[in-house]
């Protein structure tokens, strides 16, 4: 990132900098910057006005919106927000941090990435959450995008650096989509796998056994028979 470019970050918190500066920016700002940063194409006043704030009236909700482009619109000499008609647009001047690393995760669920030399980066990048602590309605289905895509990105990670017997950033891009979904059978199967390539029985059998006694505890079911083929010819389970 350049250091007299603008960014704006919405993965584990929100920050808005320029010229390597953090910048306060009132609530109503931010959640309008944050919202348009997650629409592709903008959005109509009317849409934004009424996601933004859906438990104000019409008449009401227009107004915060107009203050929070009052706010936000220009920061400095840093044009923001775009007015395009009735249609609002993150100004394309802005550095948006999701942008990047959703990027980055397209290309590797396509298998179009090289094993990334900086792999601990990229998997701190795919672990970070999209605004925690934030309630508003409209980031469920964003946040849920963004989990299902870090999560596919983060096994094809580990999948890669197995295949090139490279078990460390296996078992860290494993583990964190643990984190992210920790019933998500796939990652708790590729740690065992790993485990077993470097010859560490006892480490994958400790792992079946958490994992079948989290689903039993959690769920009343079992894992899958693929699962337990792995360790099923180990020791007796």
């Amino acid at each position: 990132m350049s250091w007299n470019s603008a960014c704006l970050e919405v993965l584990s918190s929100f920050e808005f900098t320029n010229a390597g500066g953090r910048i306060a920016l009132p609530m109503g700002a931010q959640r309008l910057l944050a919202f348009l940063a997650l629409q592709s194409d903008g959005a109509q006043r009317a849409a934004a006005a009424e996601q933004l704030w859906p438990d104000c009236t019409s008449f009401r909700a227009a107004a915060n919106l107009r203050s929070a482009l009052c706010q936000g619109r220009r920061v400095g000499s840093v044009s923001v927000v775009d007015c395009v008609g009735q249609r609002l647009v993150l100004s394309p001047s802005i550095r948006v941090d999701l942008h990047g690393v959703r990027e980055s995760a397209r290309q590797v669920i396509k298998g179009q990435a090289p094993l990334p030399p900086e792999w601990d980066r990229l998997v701190g990048d795919l672990s970070r959450e999209l605004l925690p602590g934030w309630t508003e309605d409209w980031l469920l289905v964003e946040r849920e995008r963004w989990d299902q895509m870090r999560v596919y990105a983060l096994e094809g990670l580990a999948q890669q650096f197995q295949a090139a017997e490279q078990y460390l950033p296996a078992l860290q891009a494993a583990l964190a989509v643990i984190a992210i979904d920790p019933i998500r059978e796939t990652a708790h199967r590729m740690v065992i796998e790993v485990h077993l390539a470097e010859g560490n029985v006892a480490s994958a059998l400790r792992r079946y056994r958490d994992y079948r006694a989290f689903l039993q505890r959690e769920l009343r079911v079992a894992p899958s028979p693929r699962m337990t083929e792995l360790v099923q010819n180990l020791t007796p389970t």
